[in-house]
């Protein structure tokens, strides 16, 4: 299968007690598009979210998620219209499973910050969406929640 989110090439592997059924990011990114909802979309674009533009607004909390499951750094890509879109880098490998809401346009993964949880989720709707986002895919998976 050909995948079309940035850095699905190297396919980065997970070990995860809690999501057994998810071994690699590309898993991960099957999962991702199959829970990504209206309701896990950043307010600001919800409006604009649809099934066919899935990550459309799911950049920050898809990345901490997949920290959660891989480790590594969450960066932020600084965008022309405000705000940054979240990516990530595992062990050397930078992959970015938000990156399709931007059709064509090209992002710079280079010399951007990394960002804090603690910051981001300061904002009580995301750190919210954050939450439904792994409790539908902890349910995708038939993992029990552990709520």
């Amino acid at each position: 299968m050909e995948y079309h989110y940035y850095g699905w090439q190297e396919d980065v592997p997970i070990e995860s007690e809690t999501l057994p059924g998810i071994r690699s990011q590309r898993d991960l990114y099957d999962a991702l598009k199959r829970c990504w909802c209206a309701q896990t979309c950043a307010p600001r674009l919800r409006p604009d979210w649809s099934a066919a533009n899935p990550s459309l607004g799911q950049c920050s909390i898809s990345a901490f998620l997949a920290q959660d499951l891989m480790g590594g750094e969450v960066y932020g890509v600084p965008l022309e219209e405000g705000g940054v879109h979240c990516y990530n880098v595992v062990d050397g490998h930078v992959f970015d499973l938000a990156s399709e809401q931007f059709g064509s346009r090209v992002l710079c993964y280079e010399h951007n910050p990394v960002q804090s949880r603690e910051a981001h989720f300061a904002d009580a709707d995301k750190y919210a969406r954050y939450l439904l986002l792994w409790e539908r895919l902890k349910a995708d998976q038939g993992a029990v929640s552990l709520s």
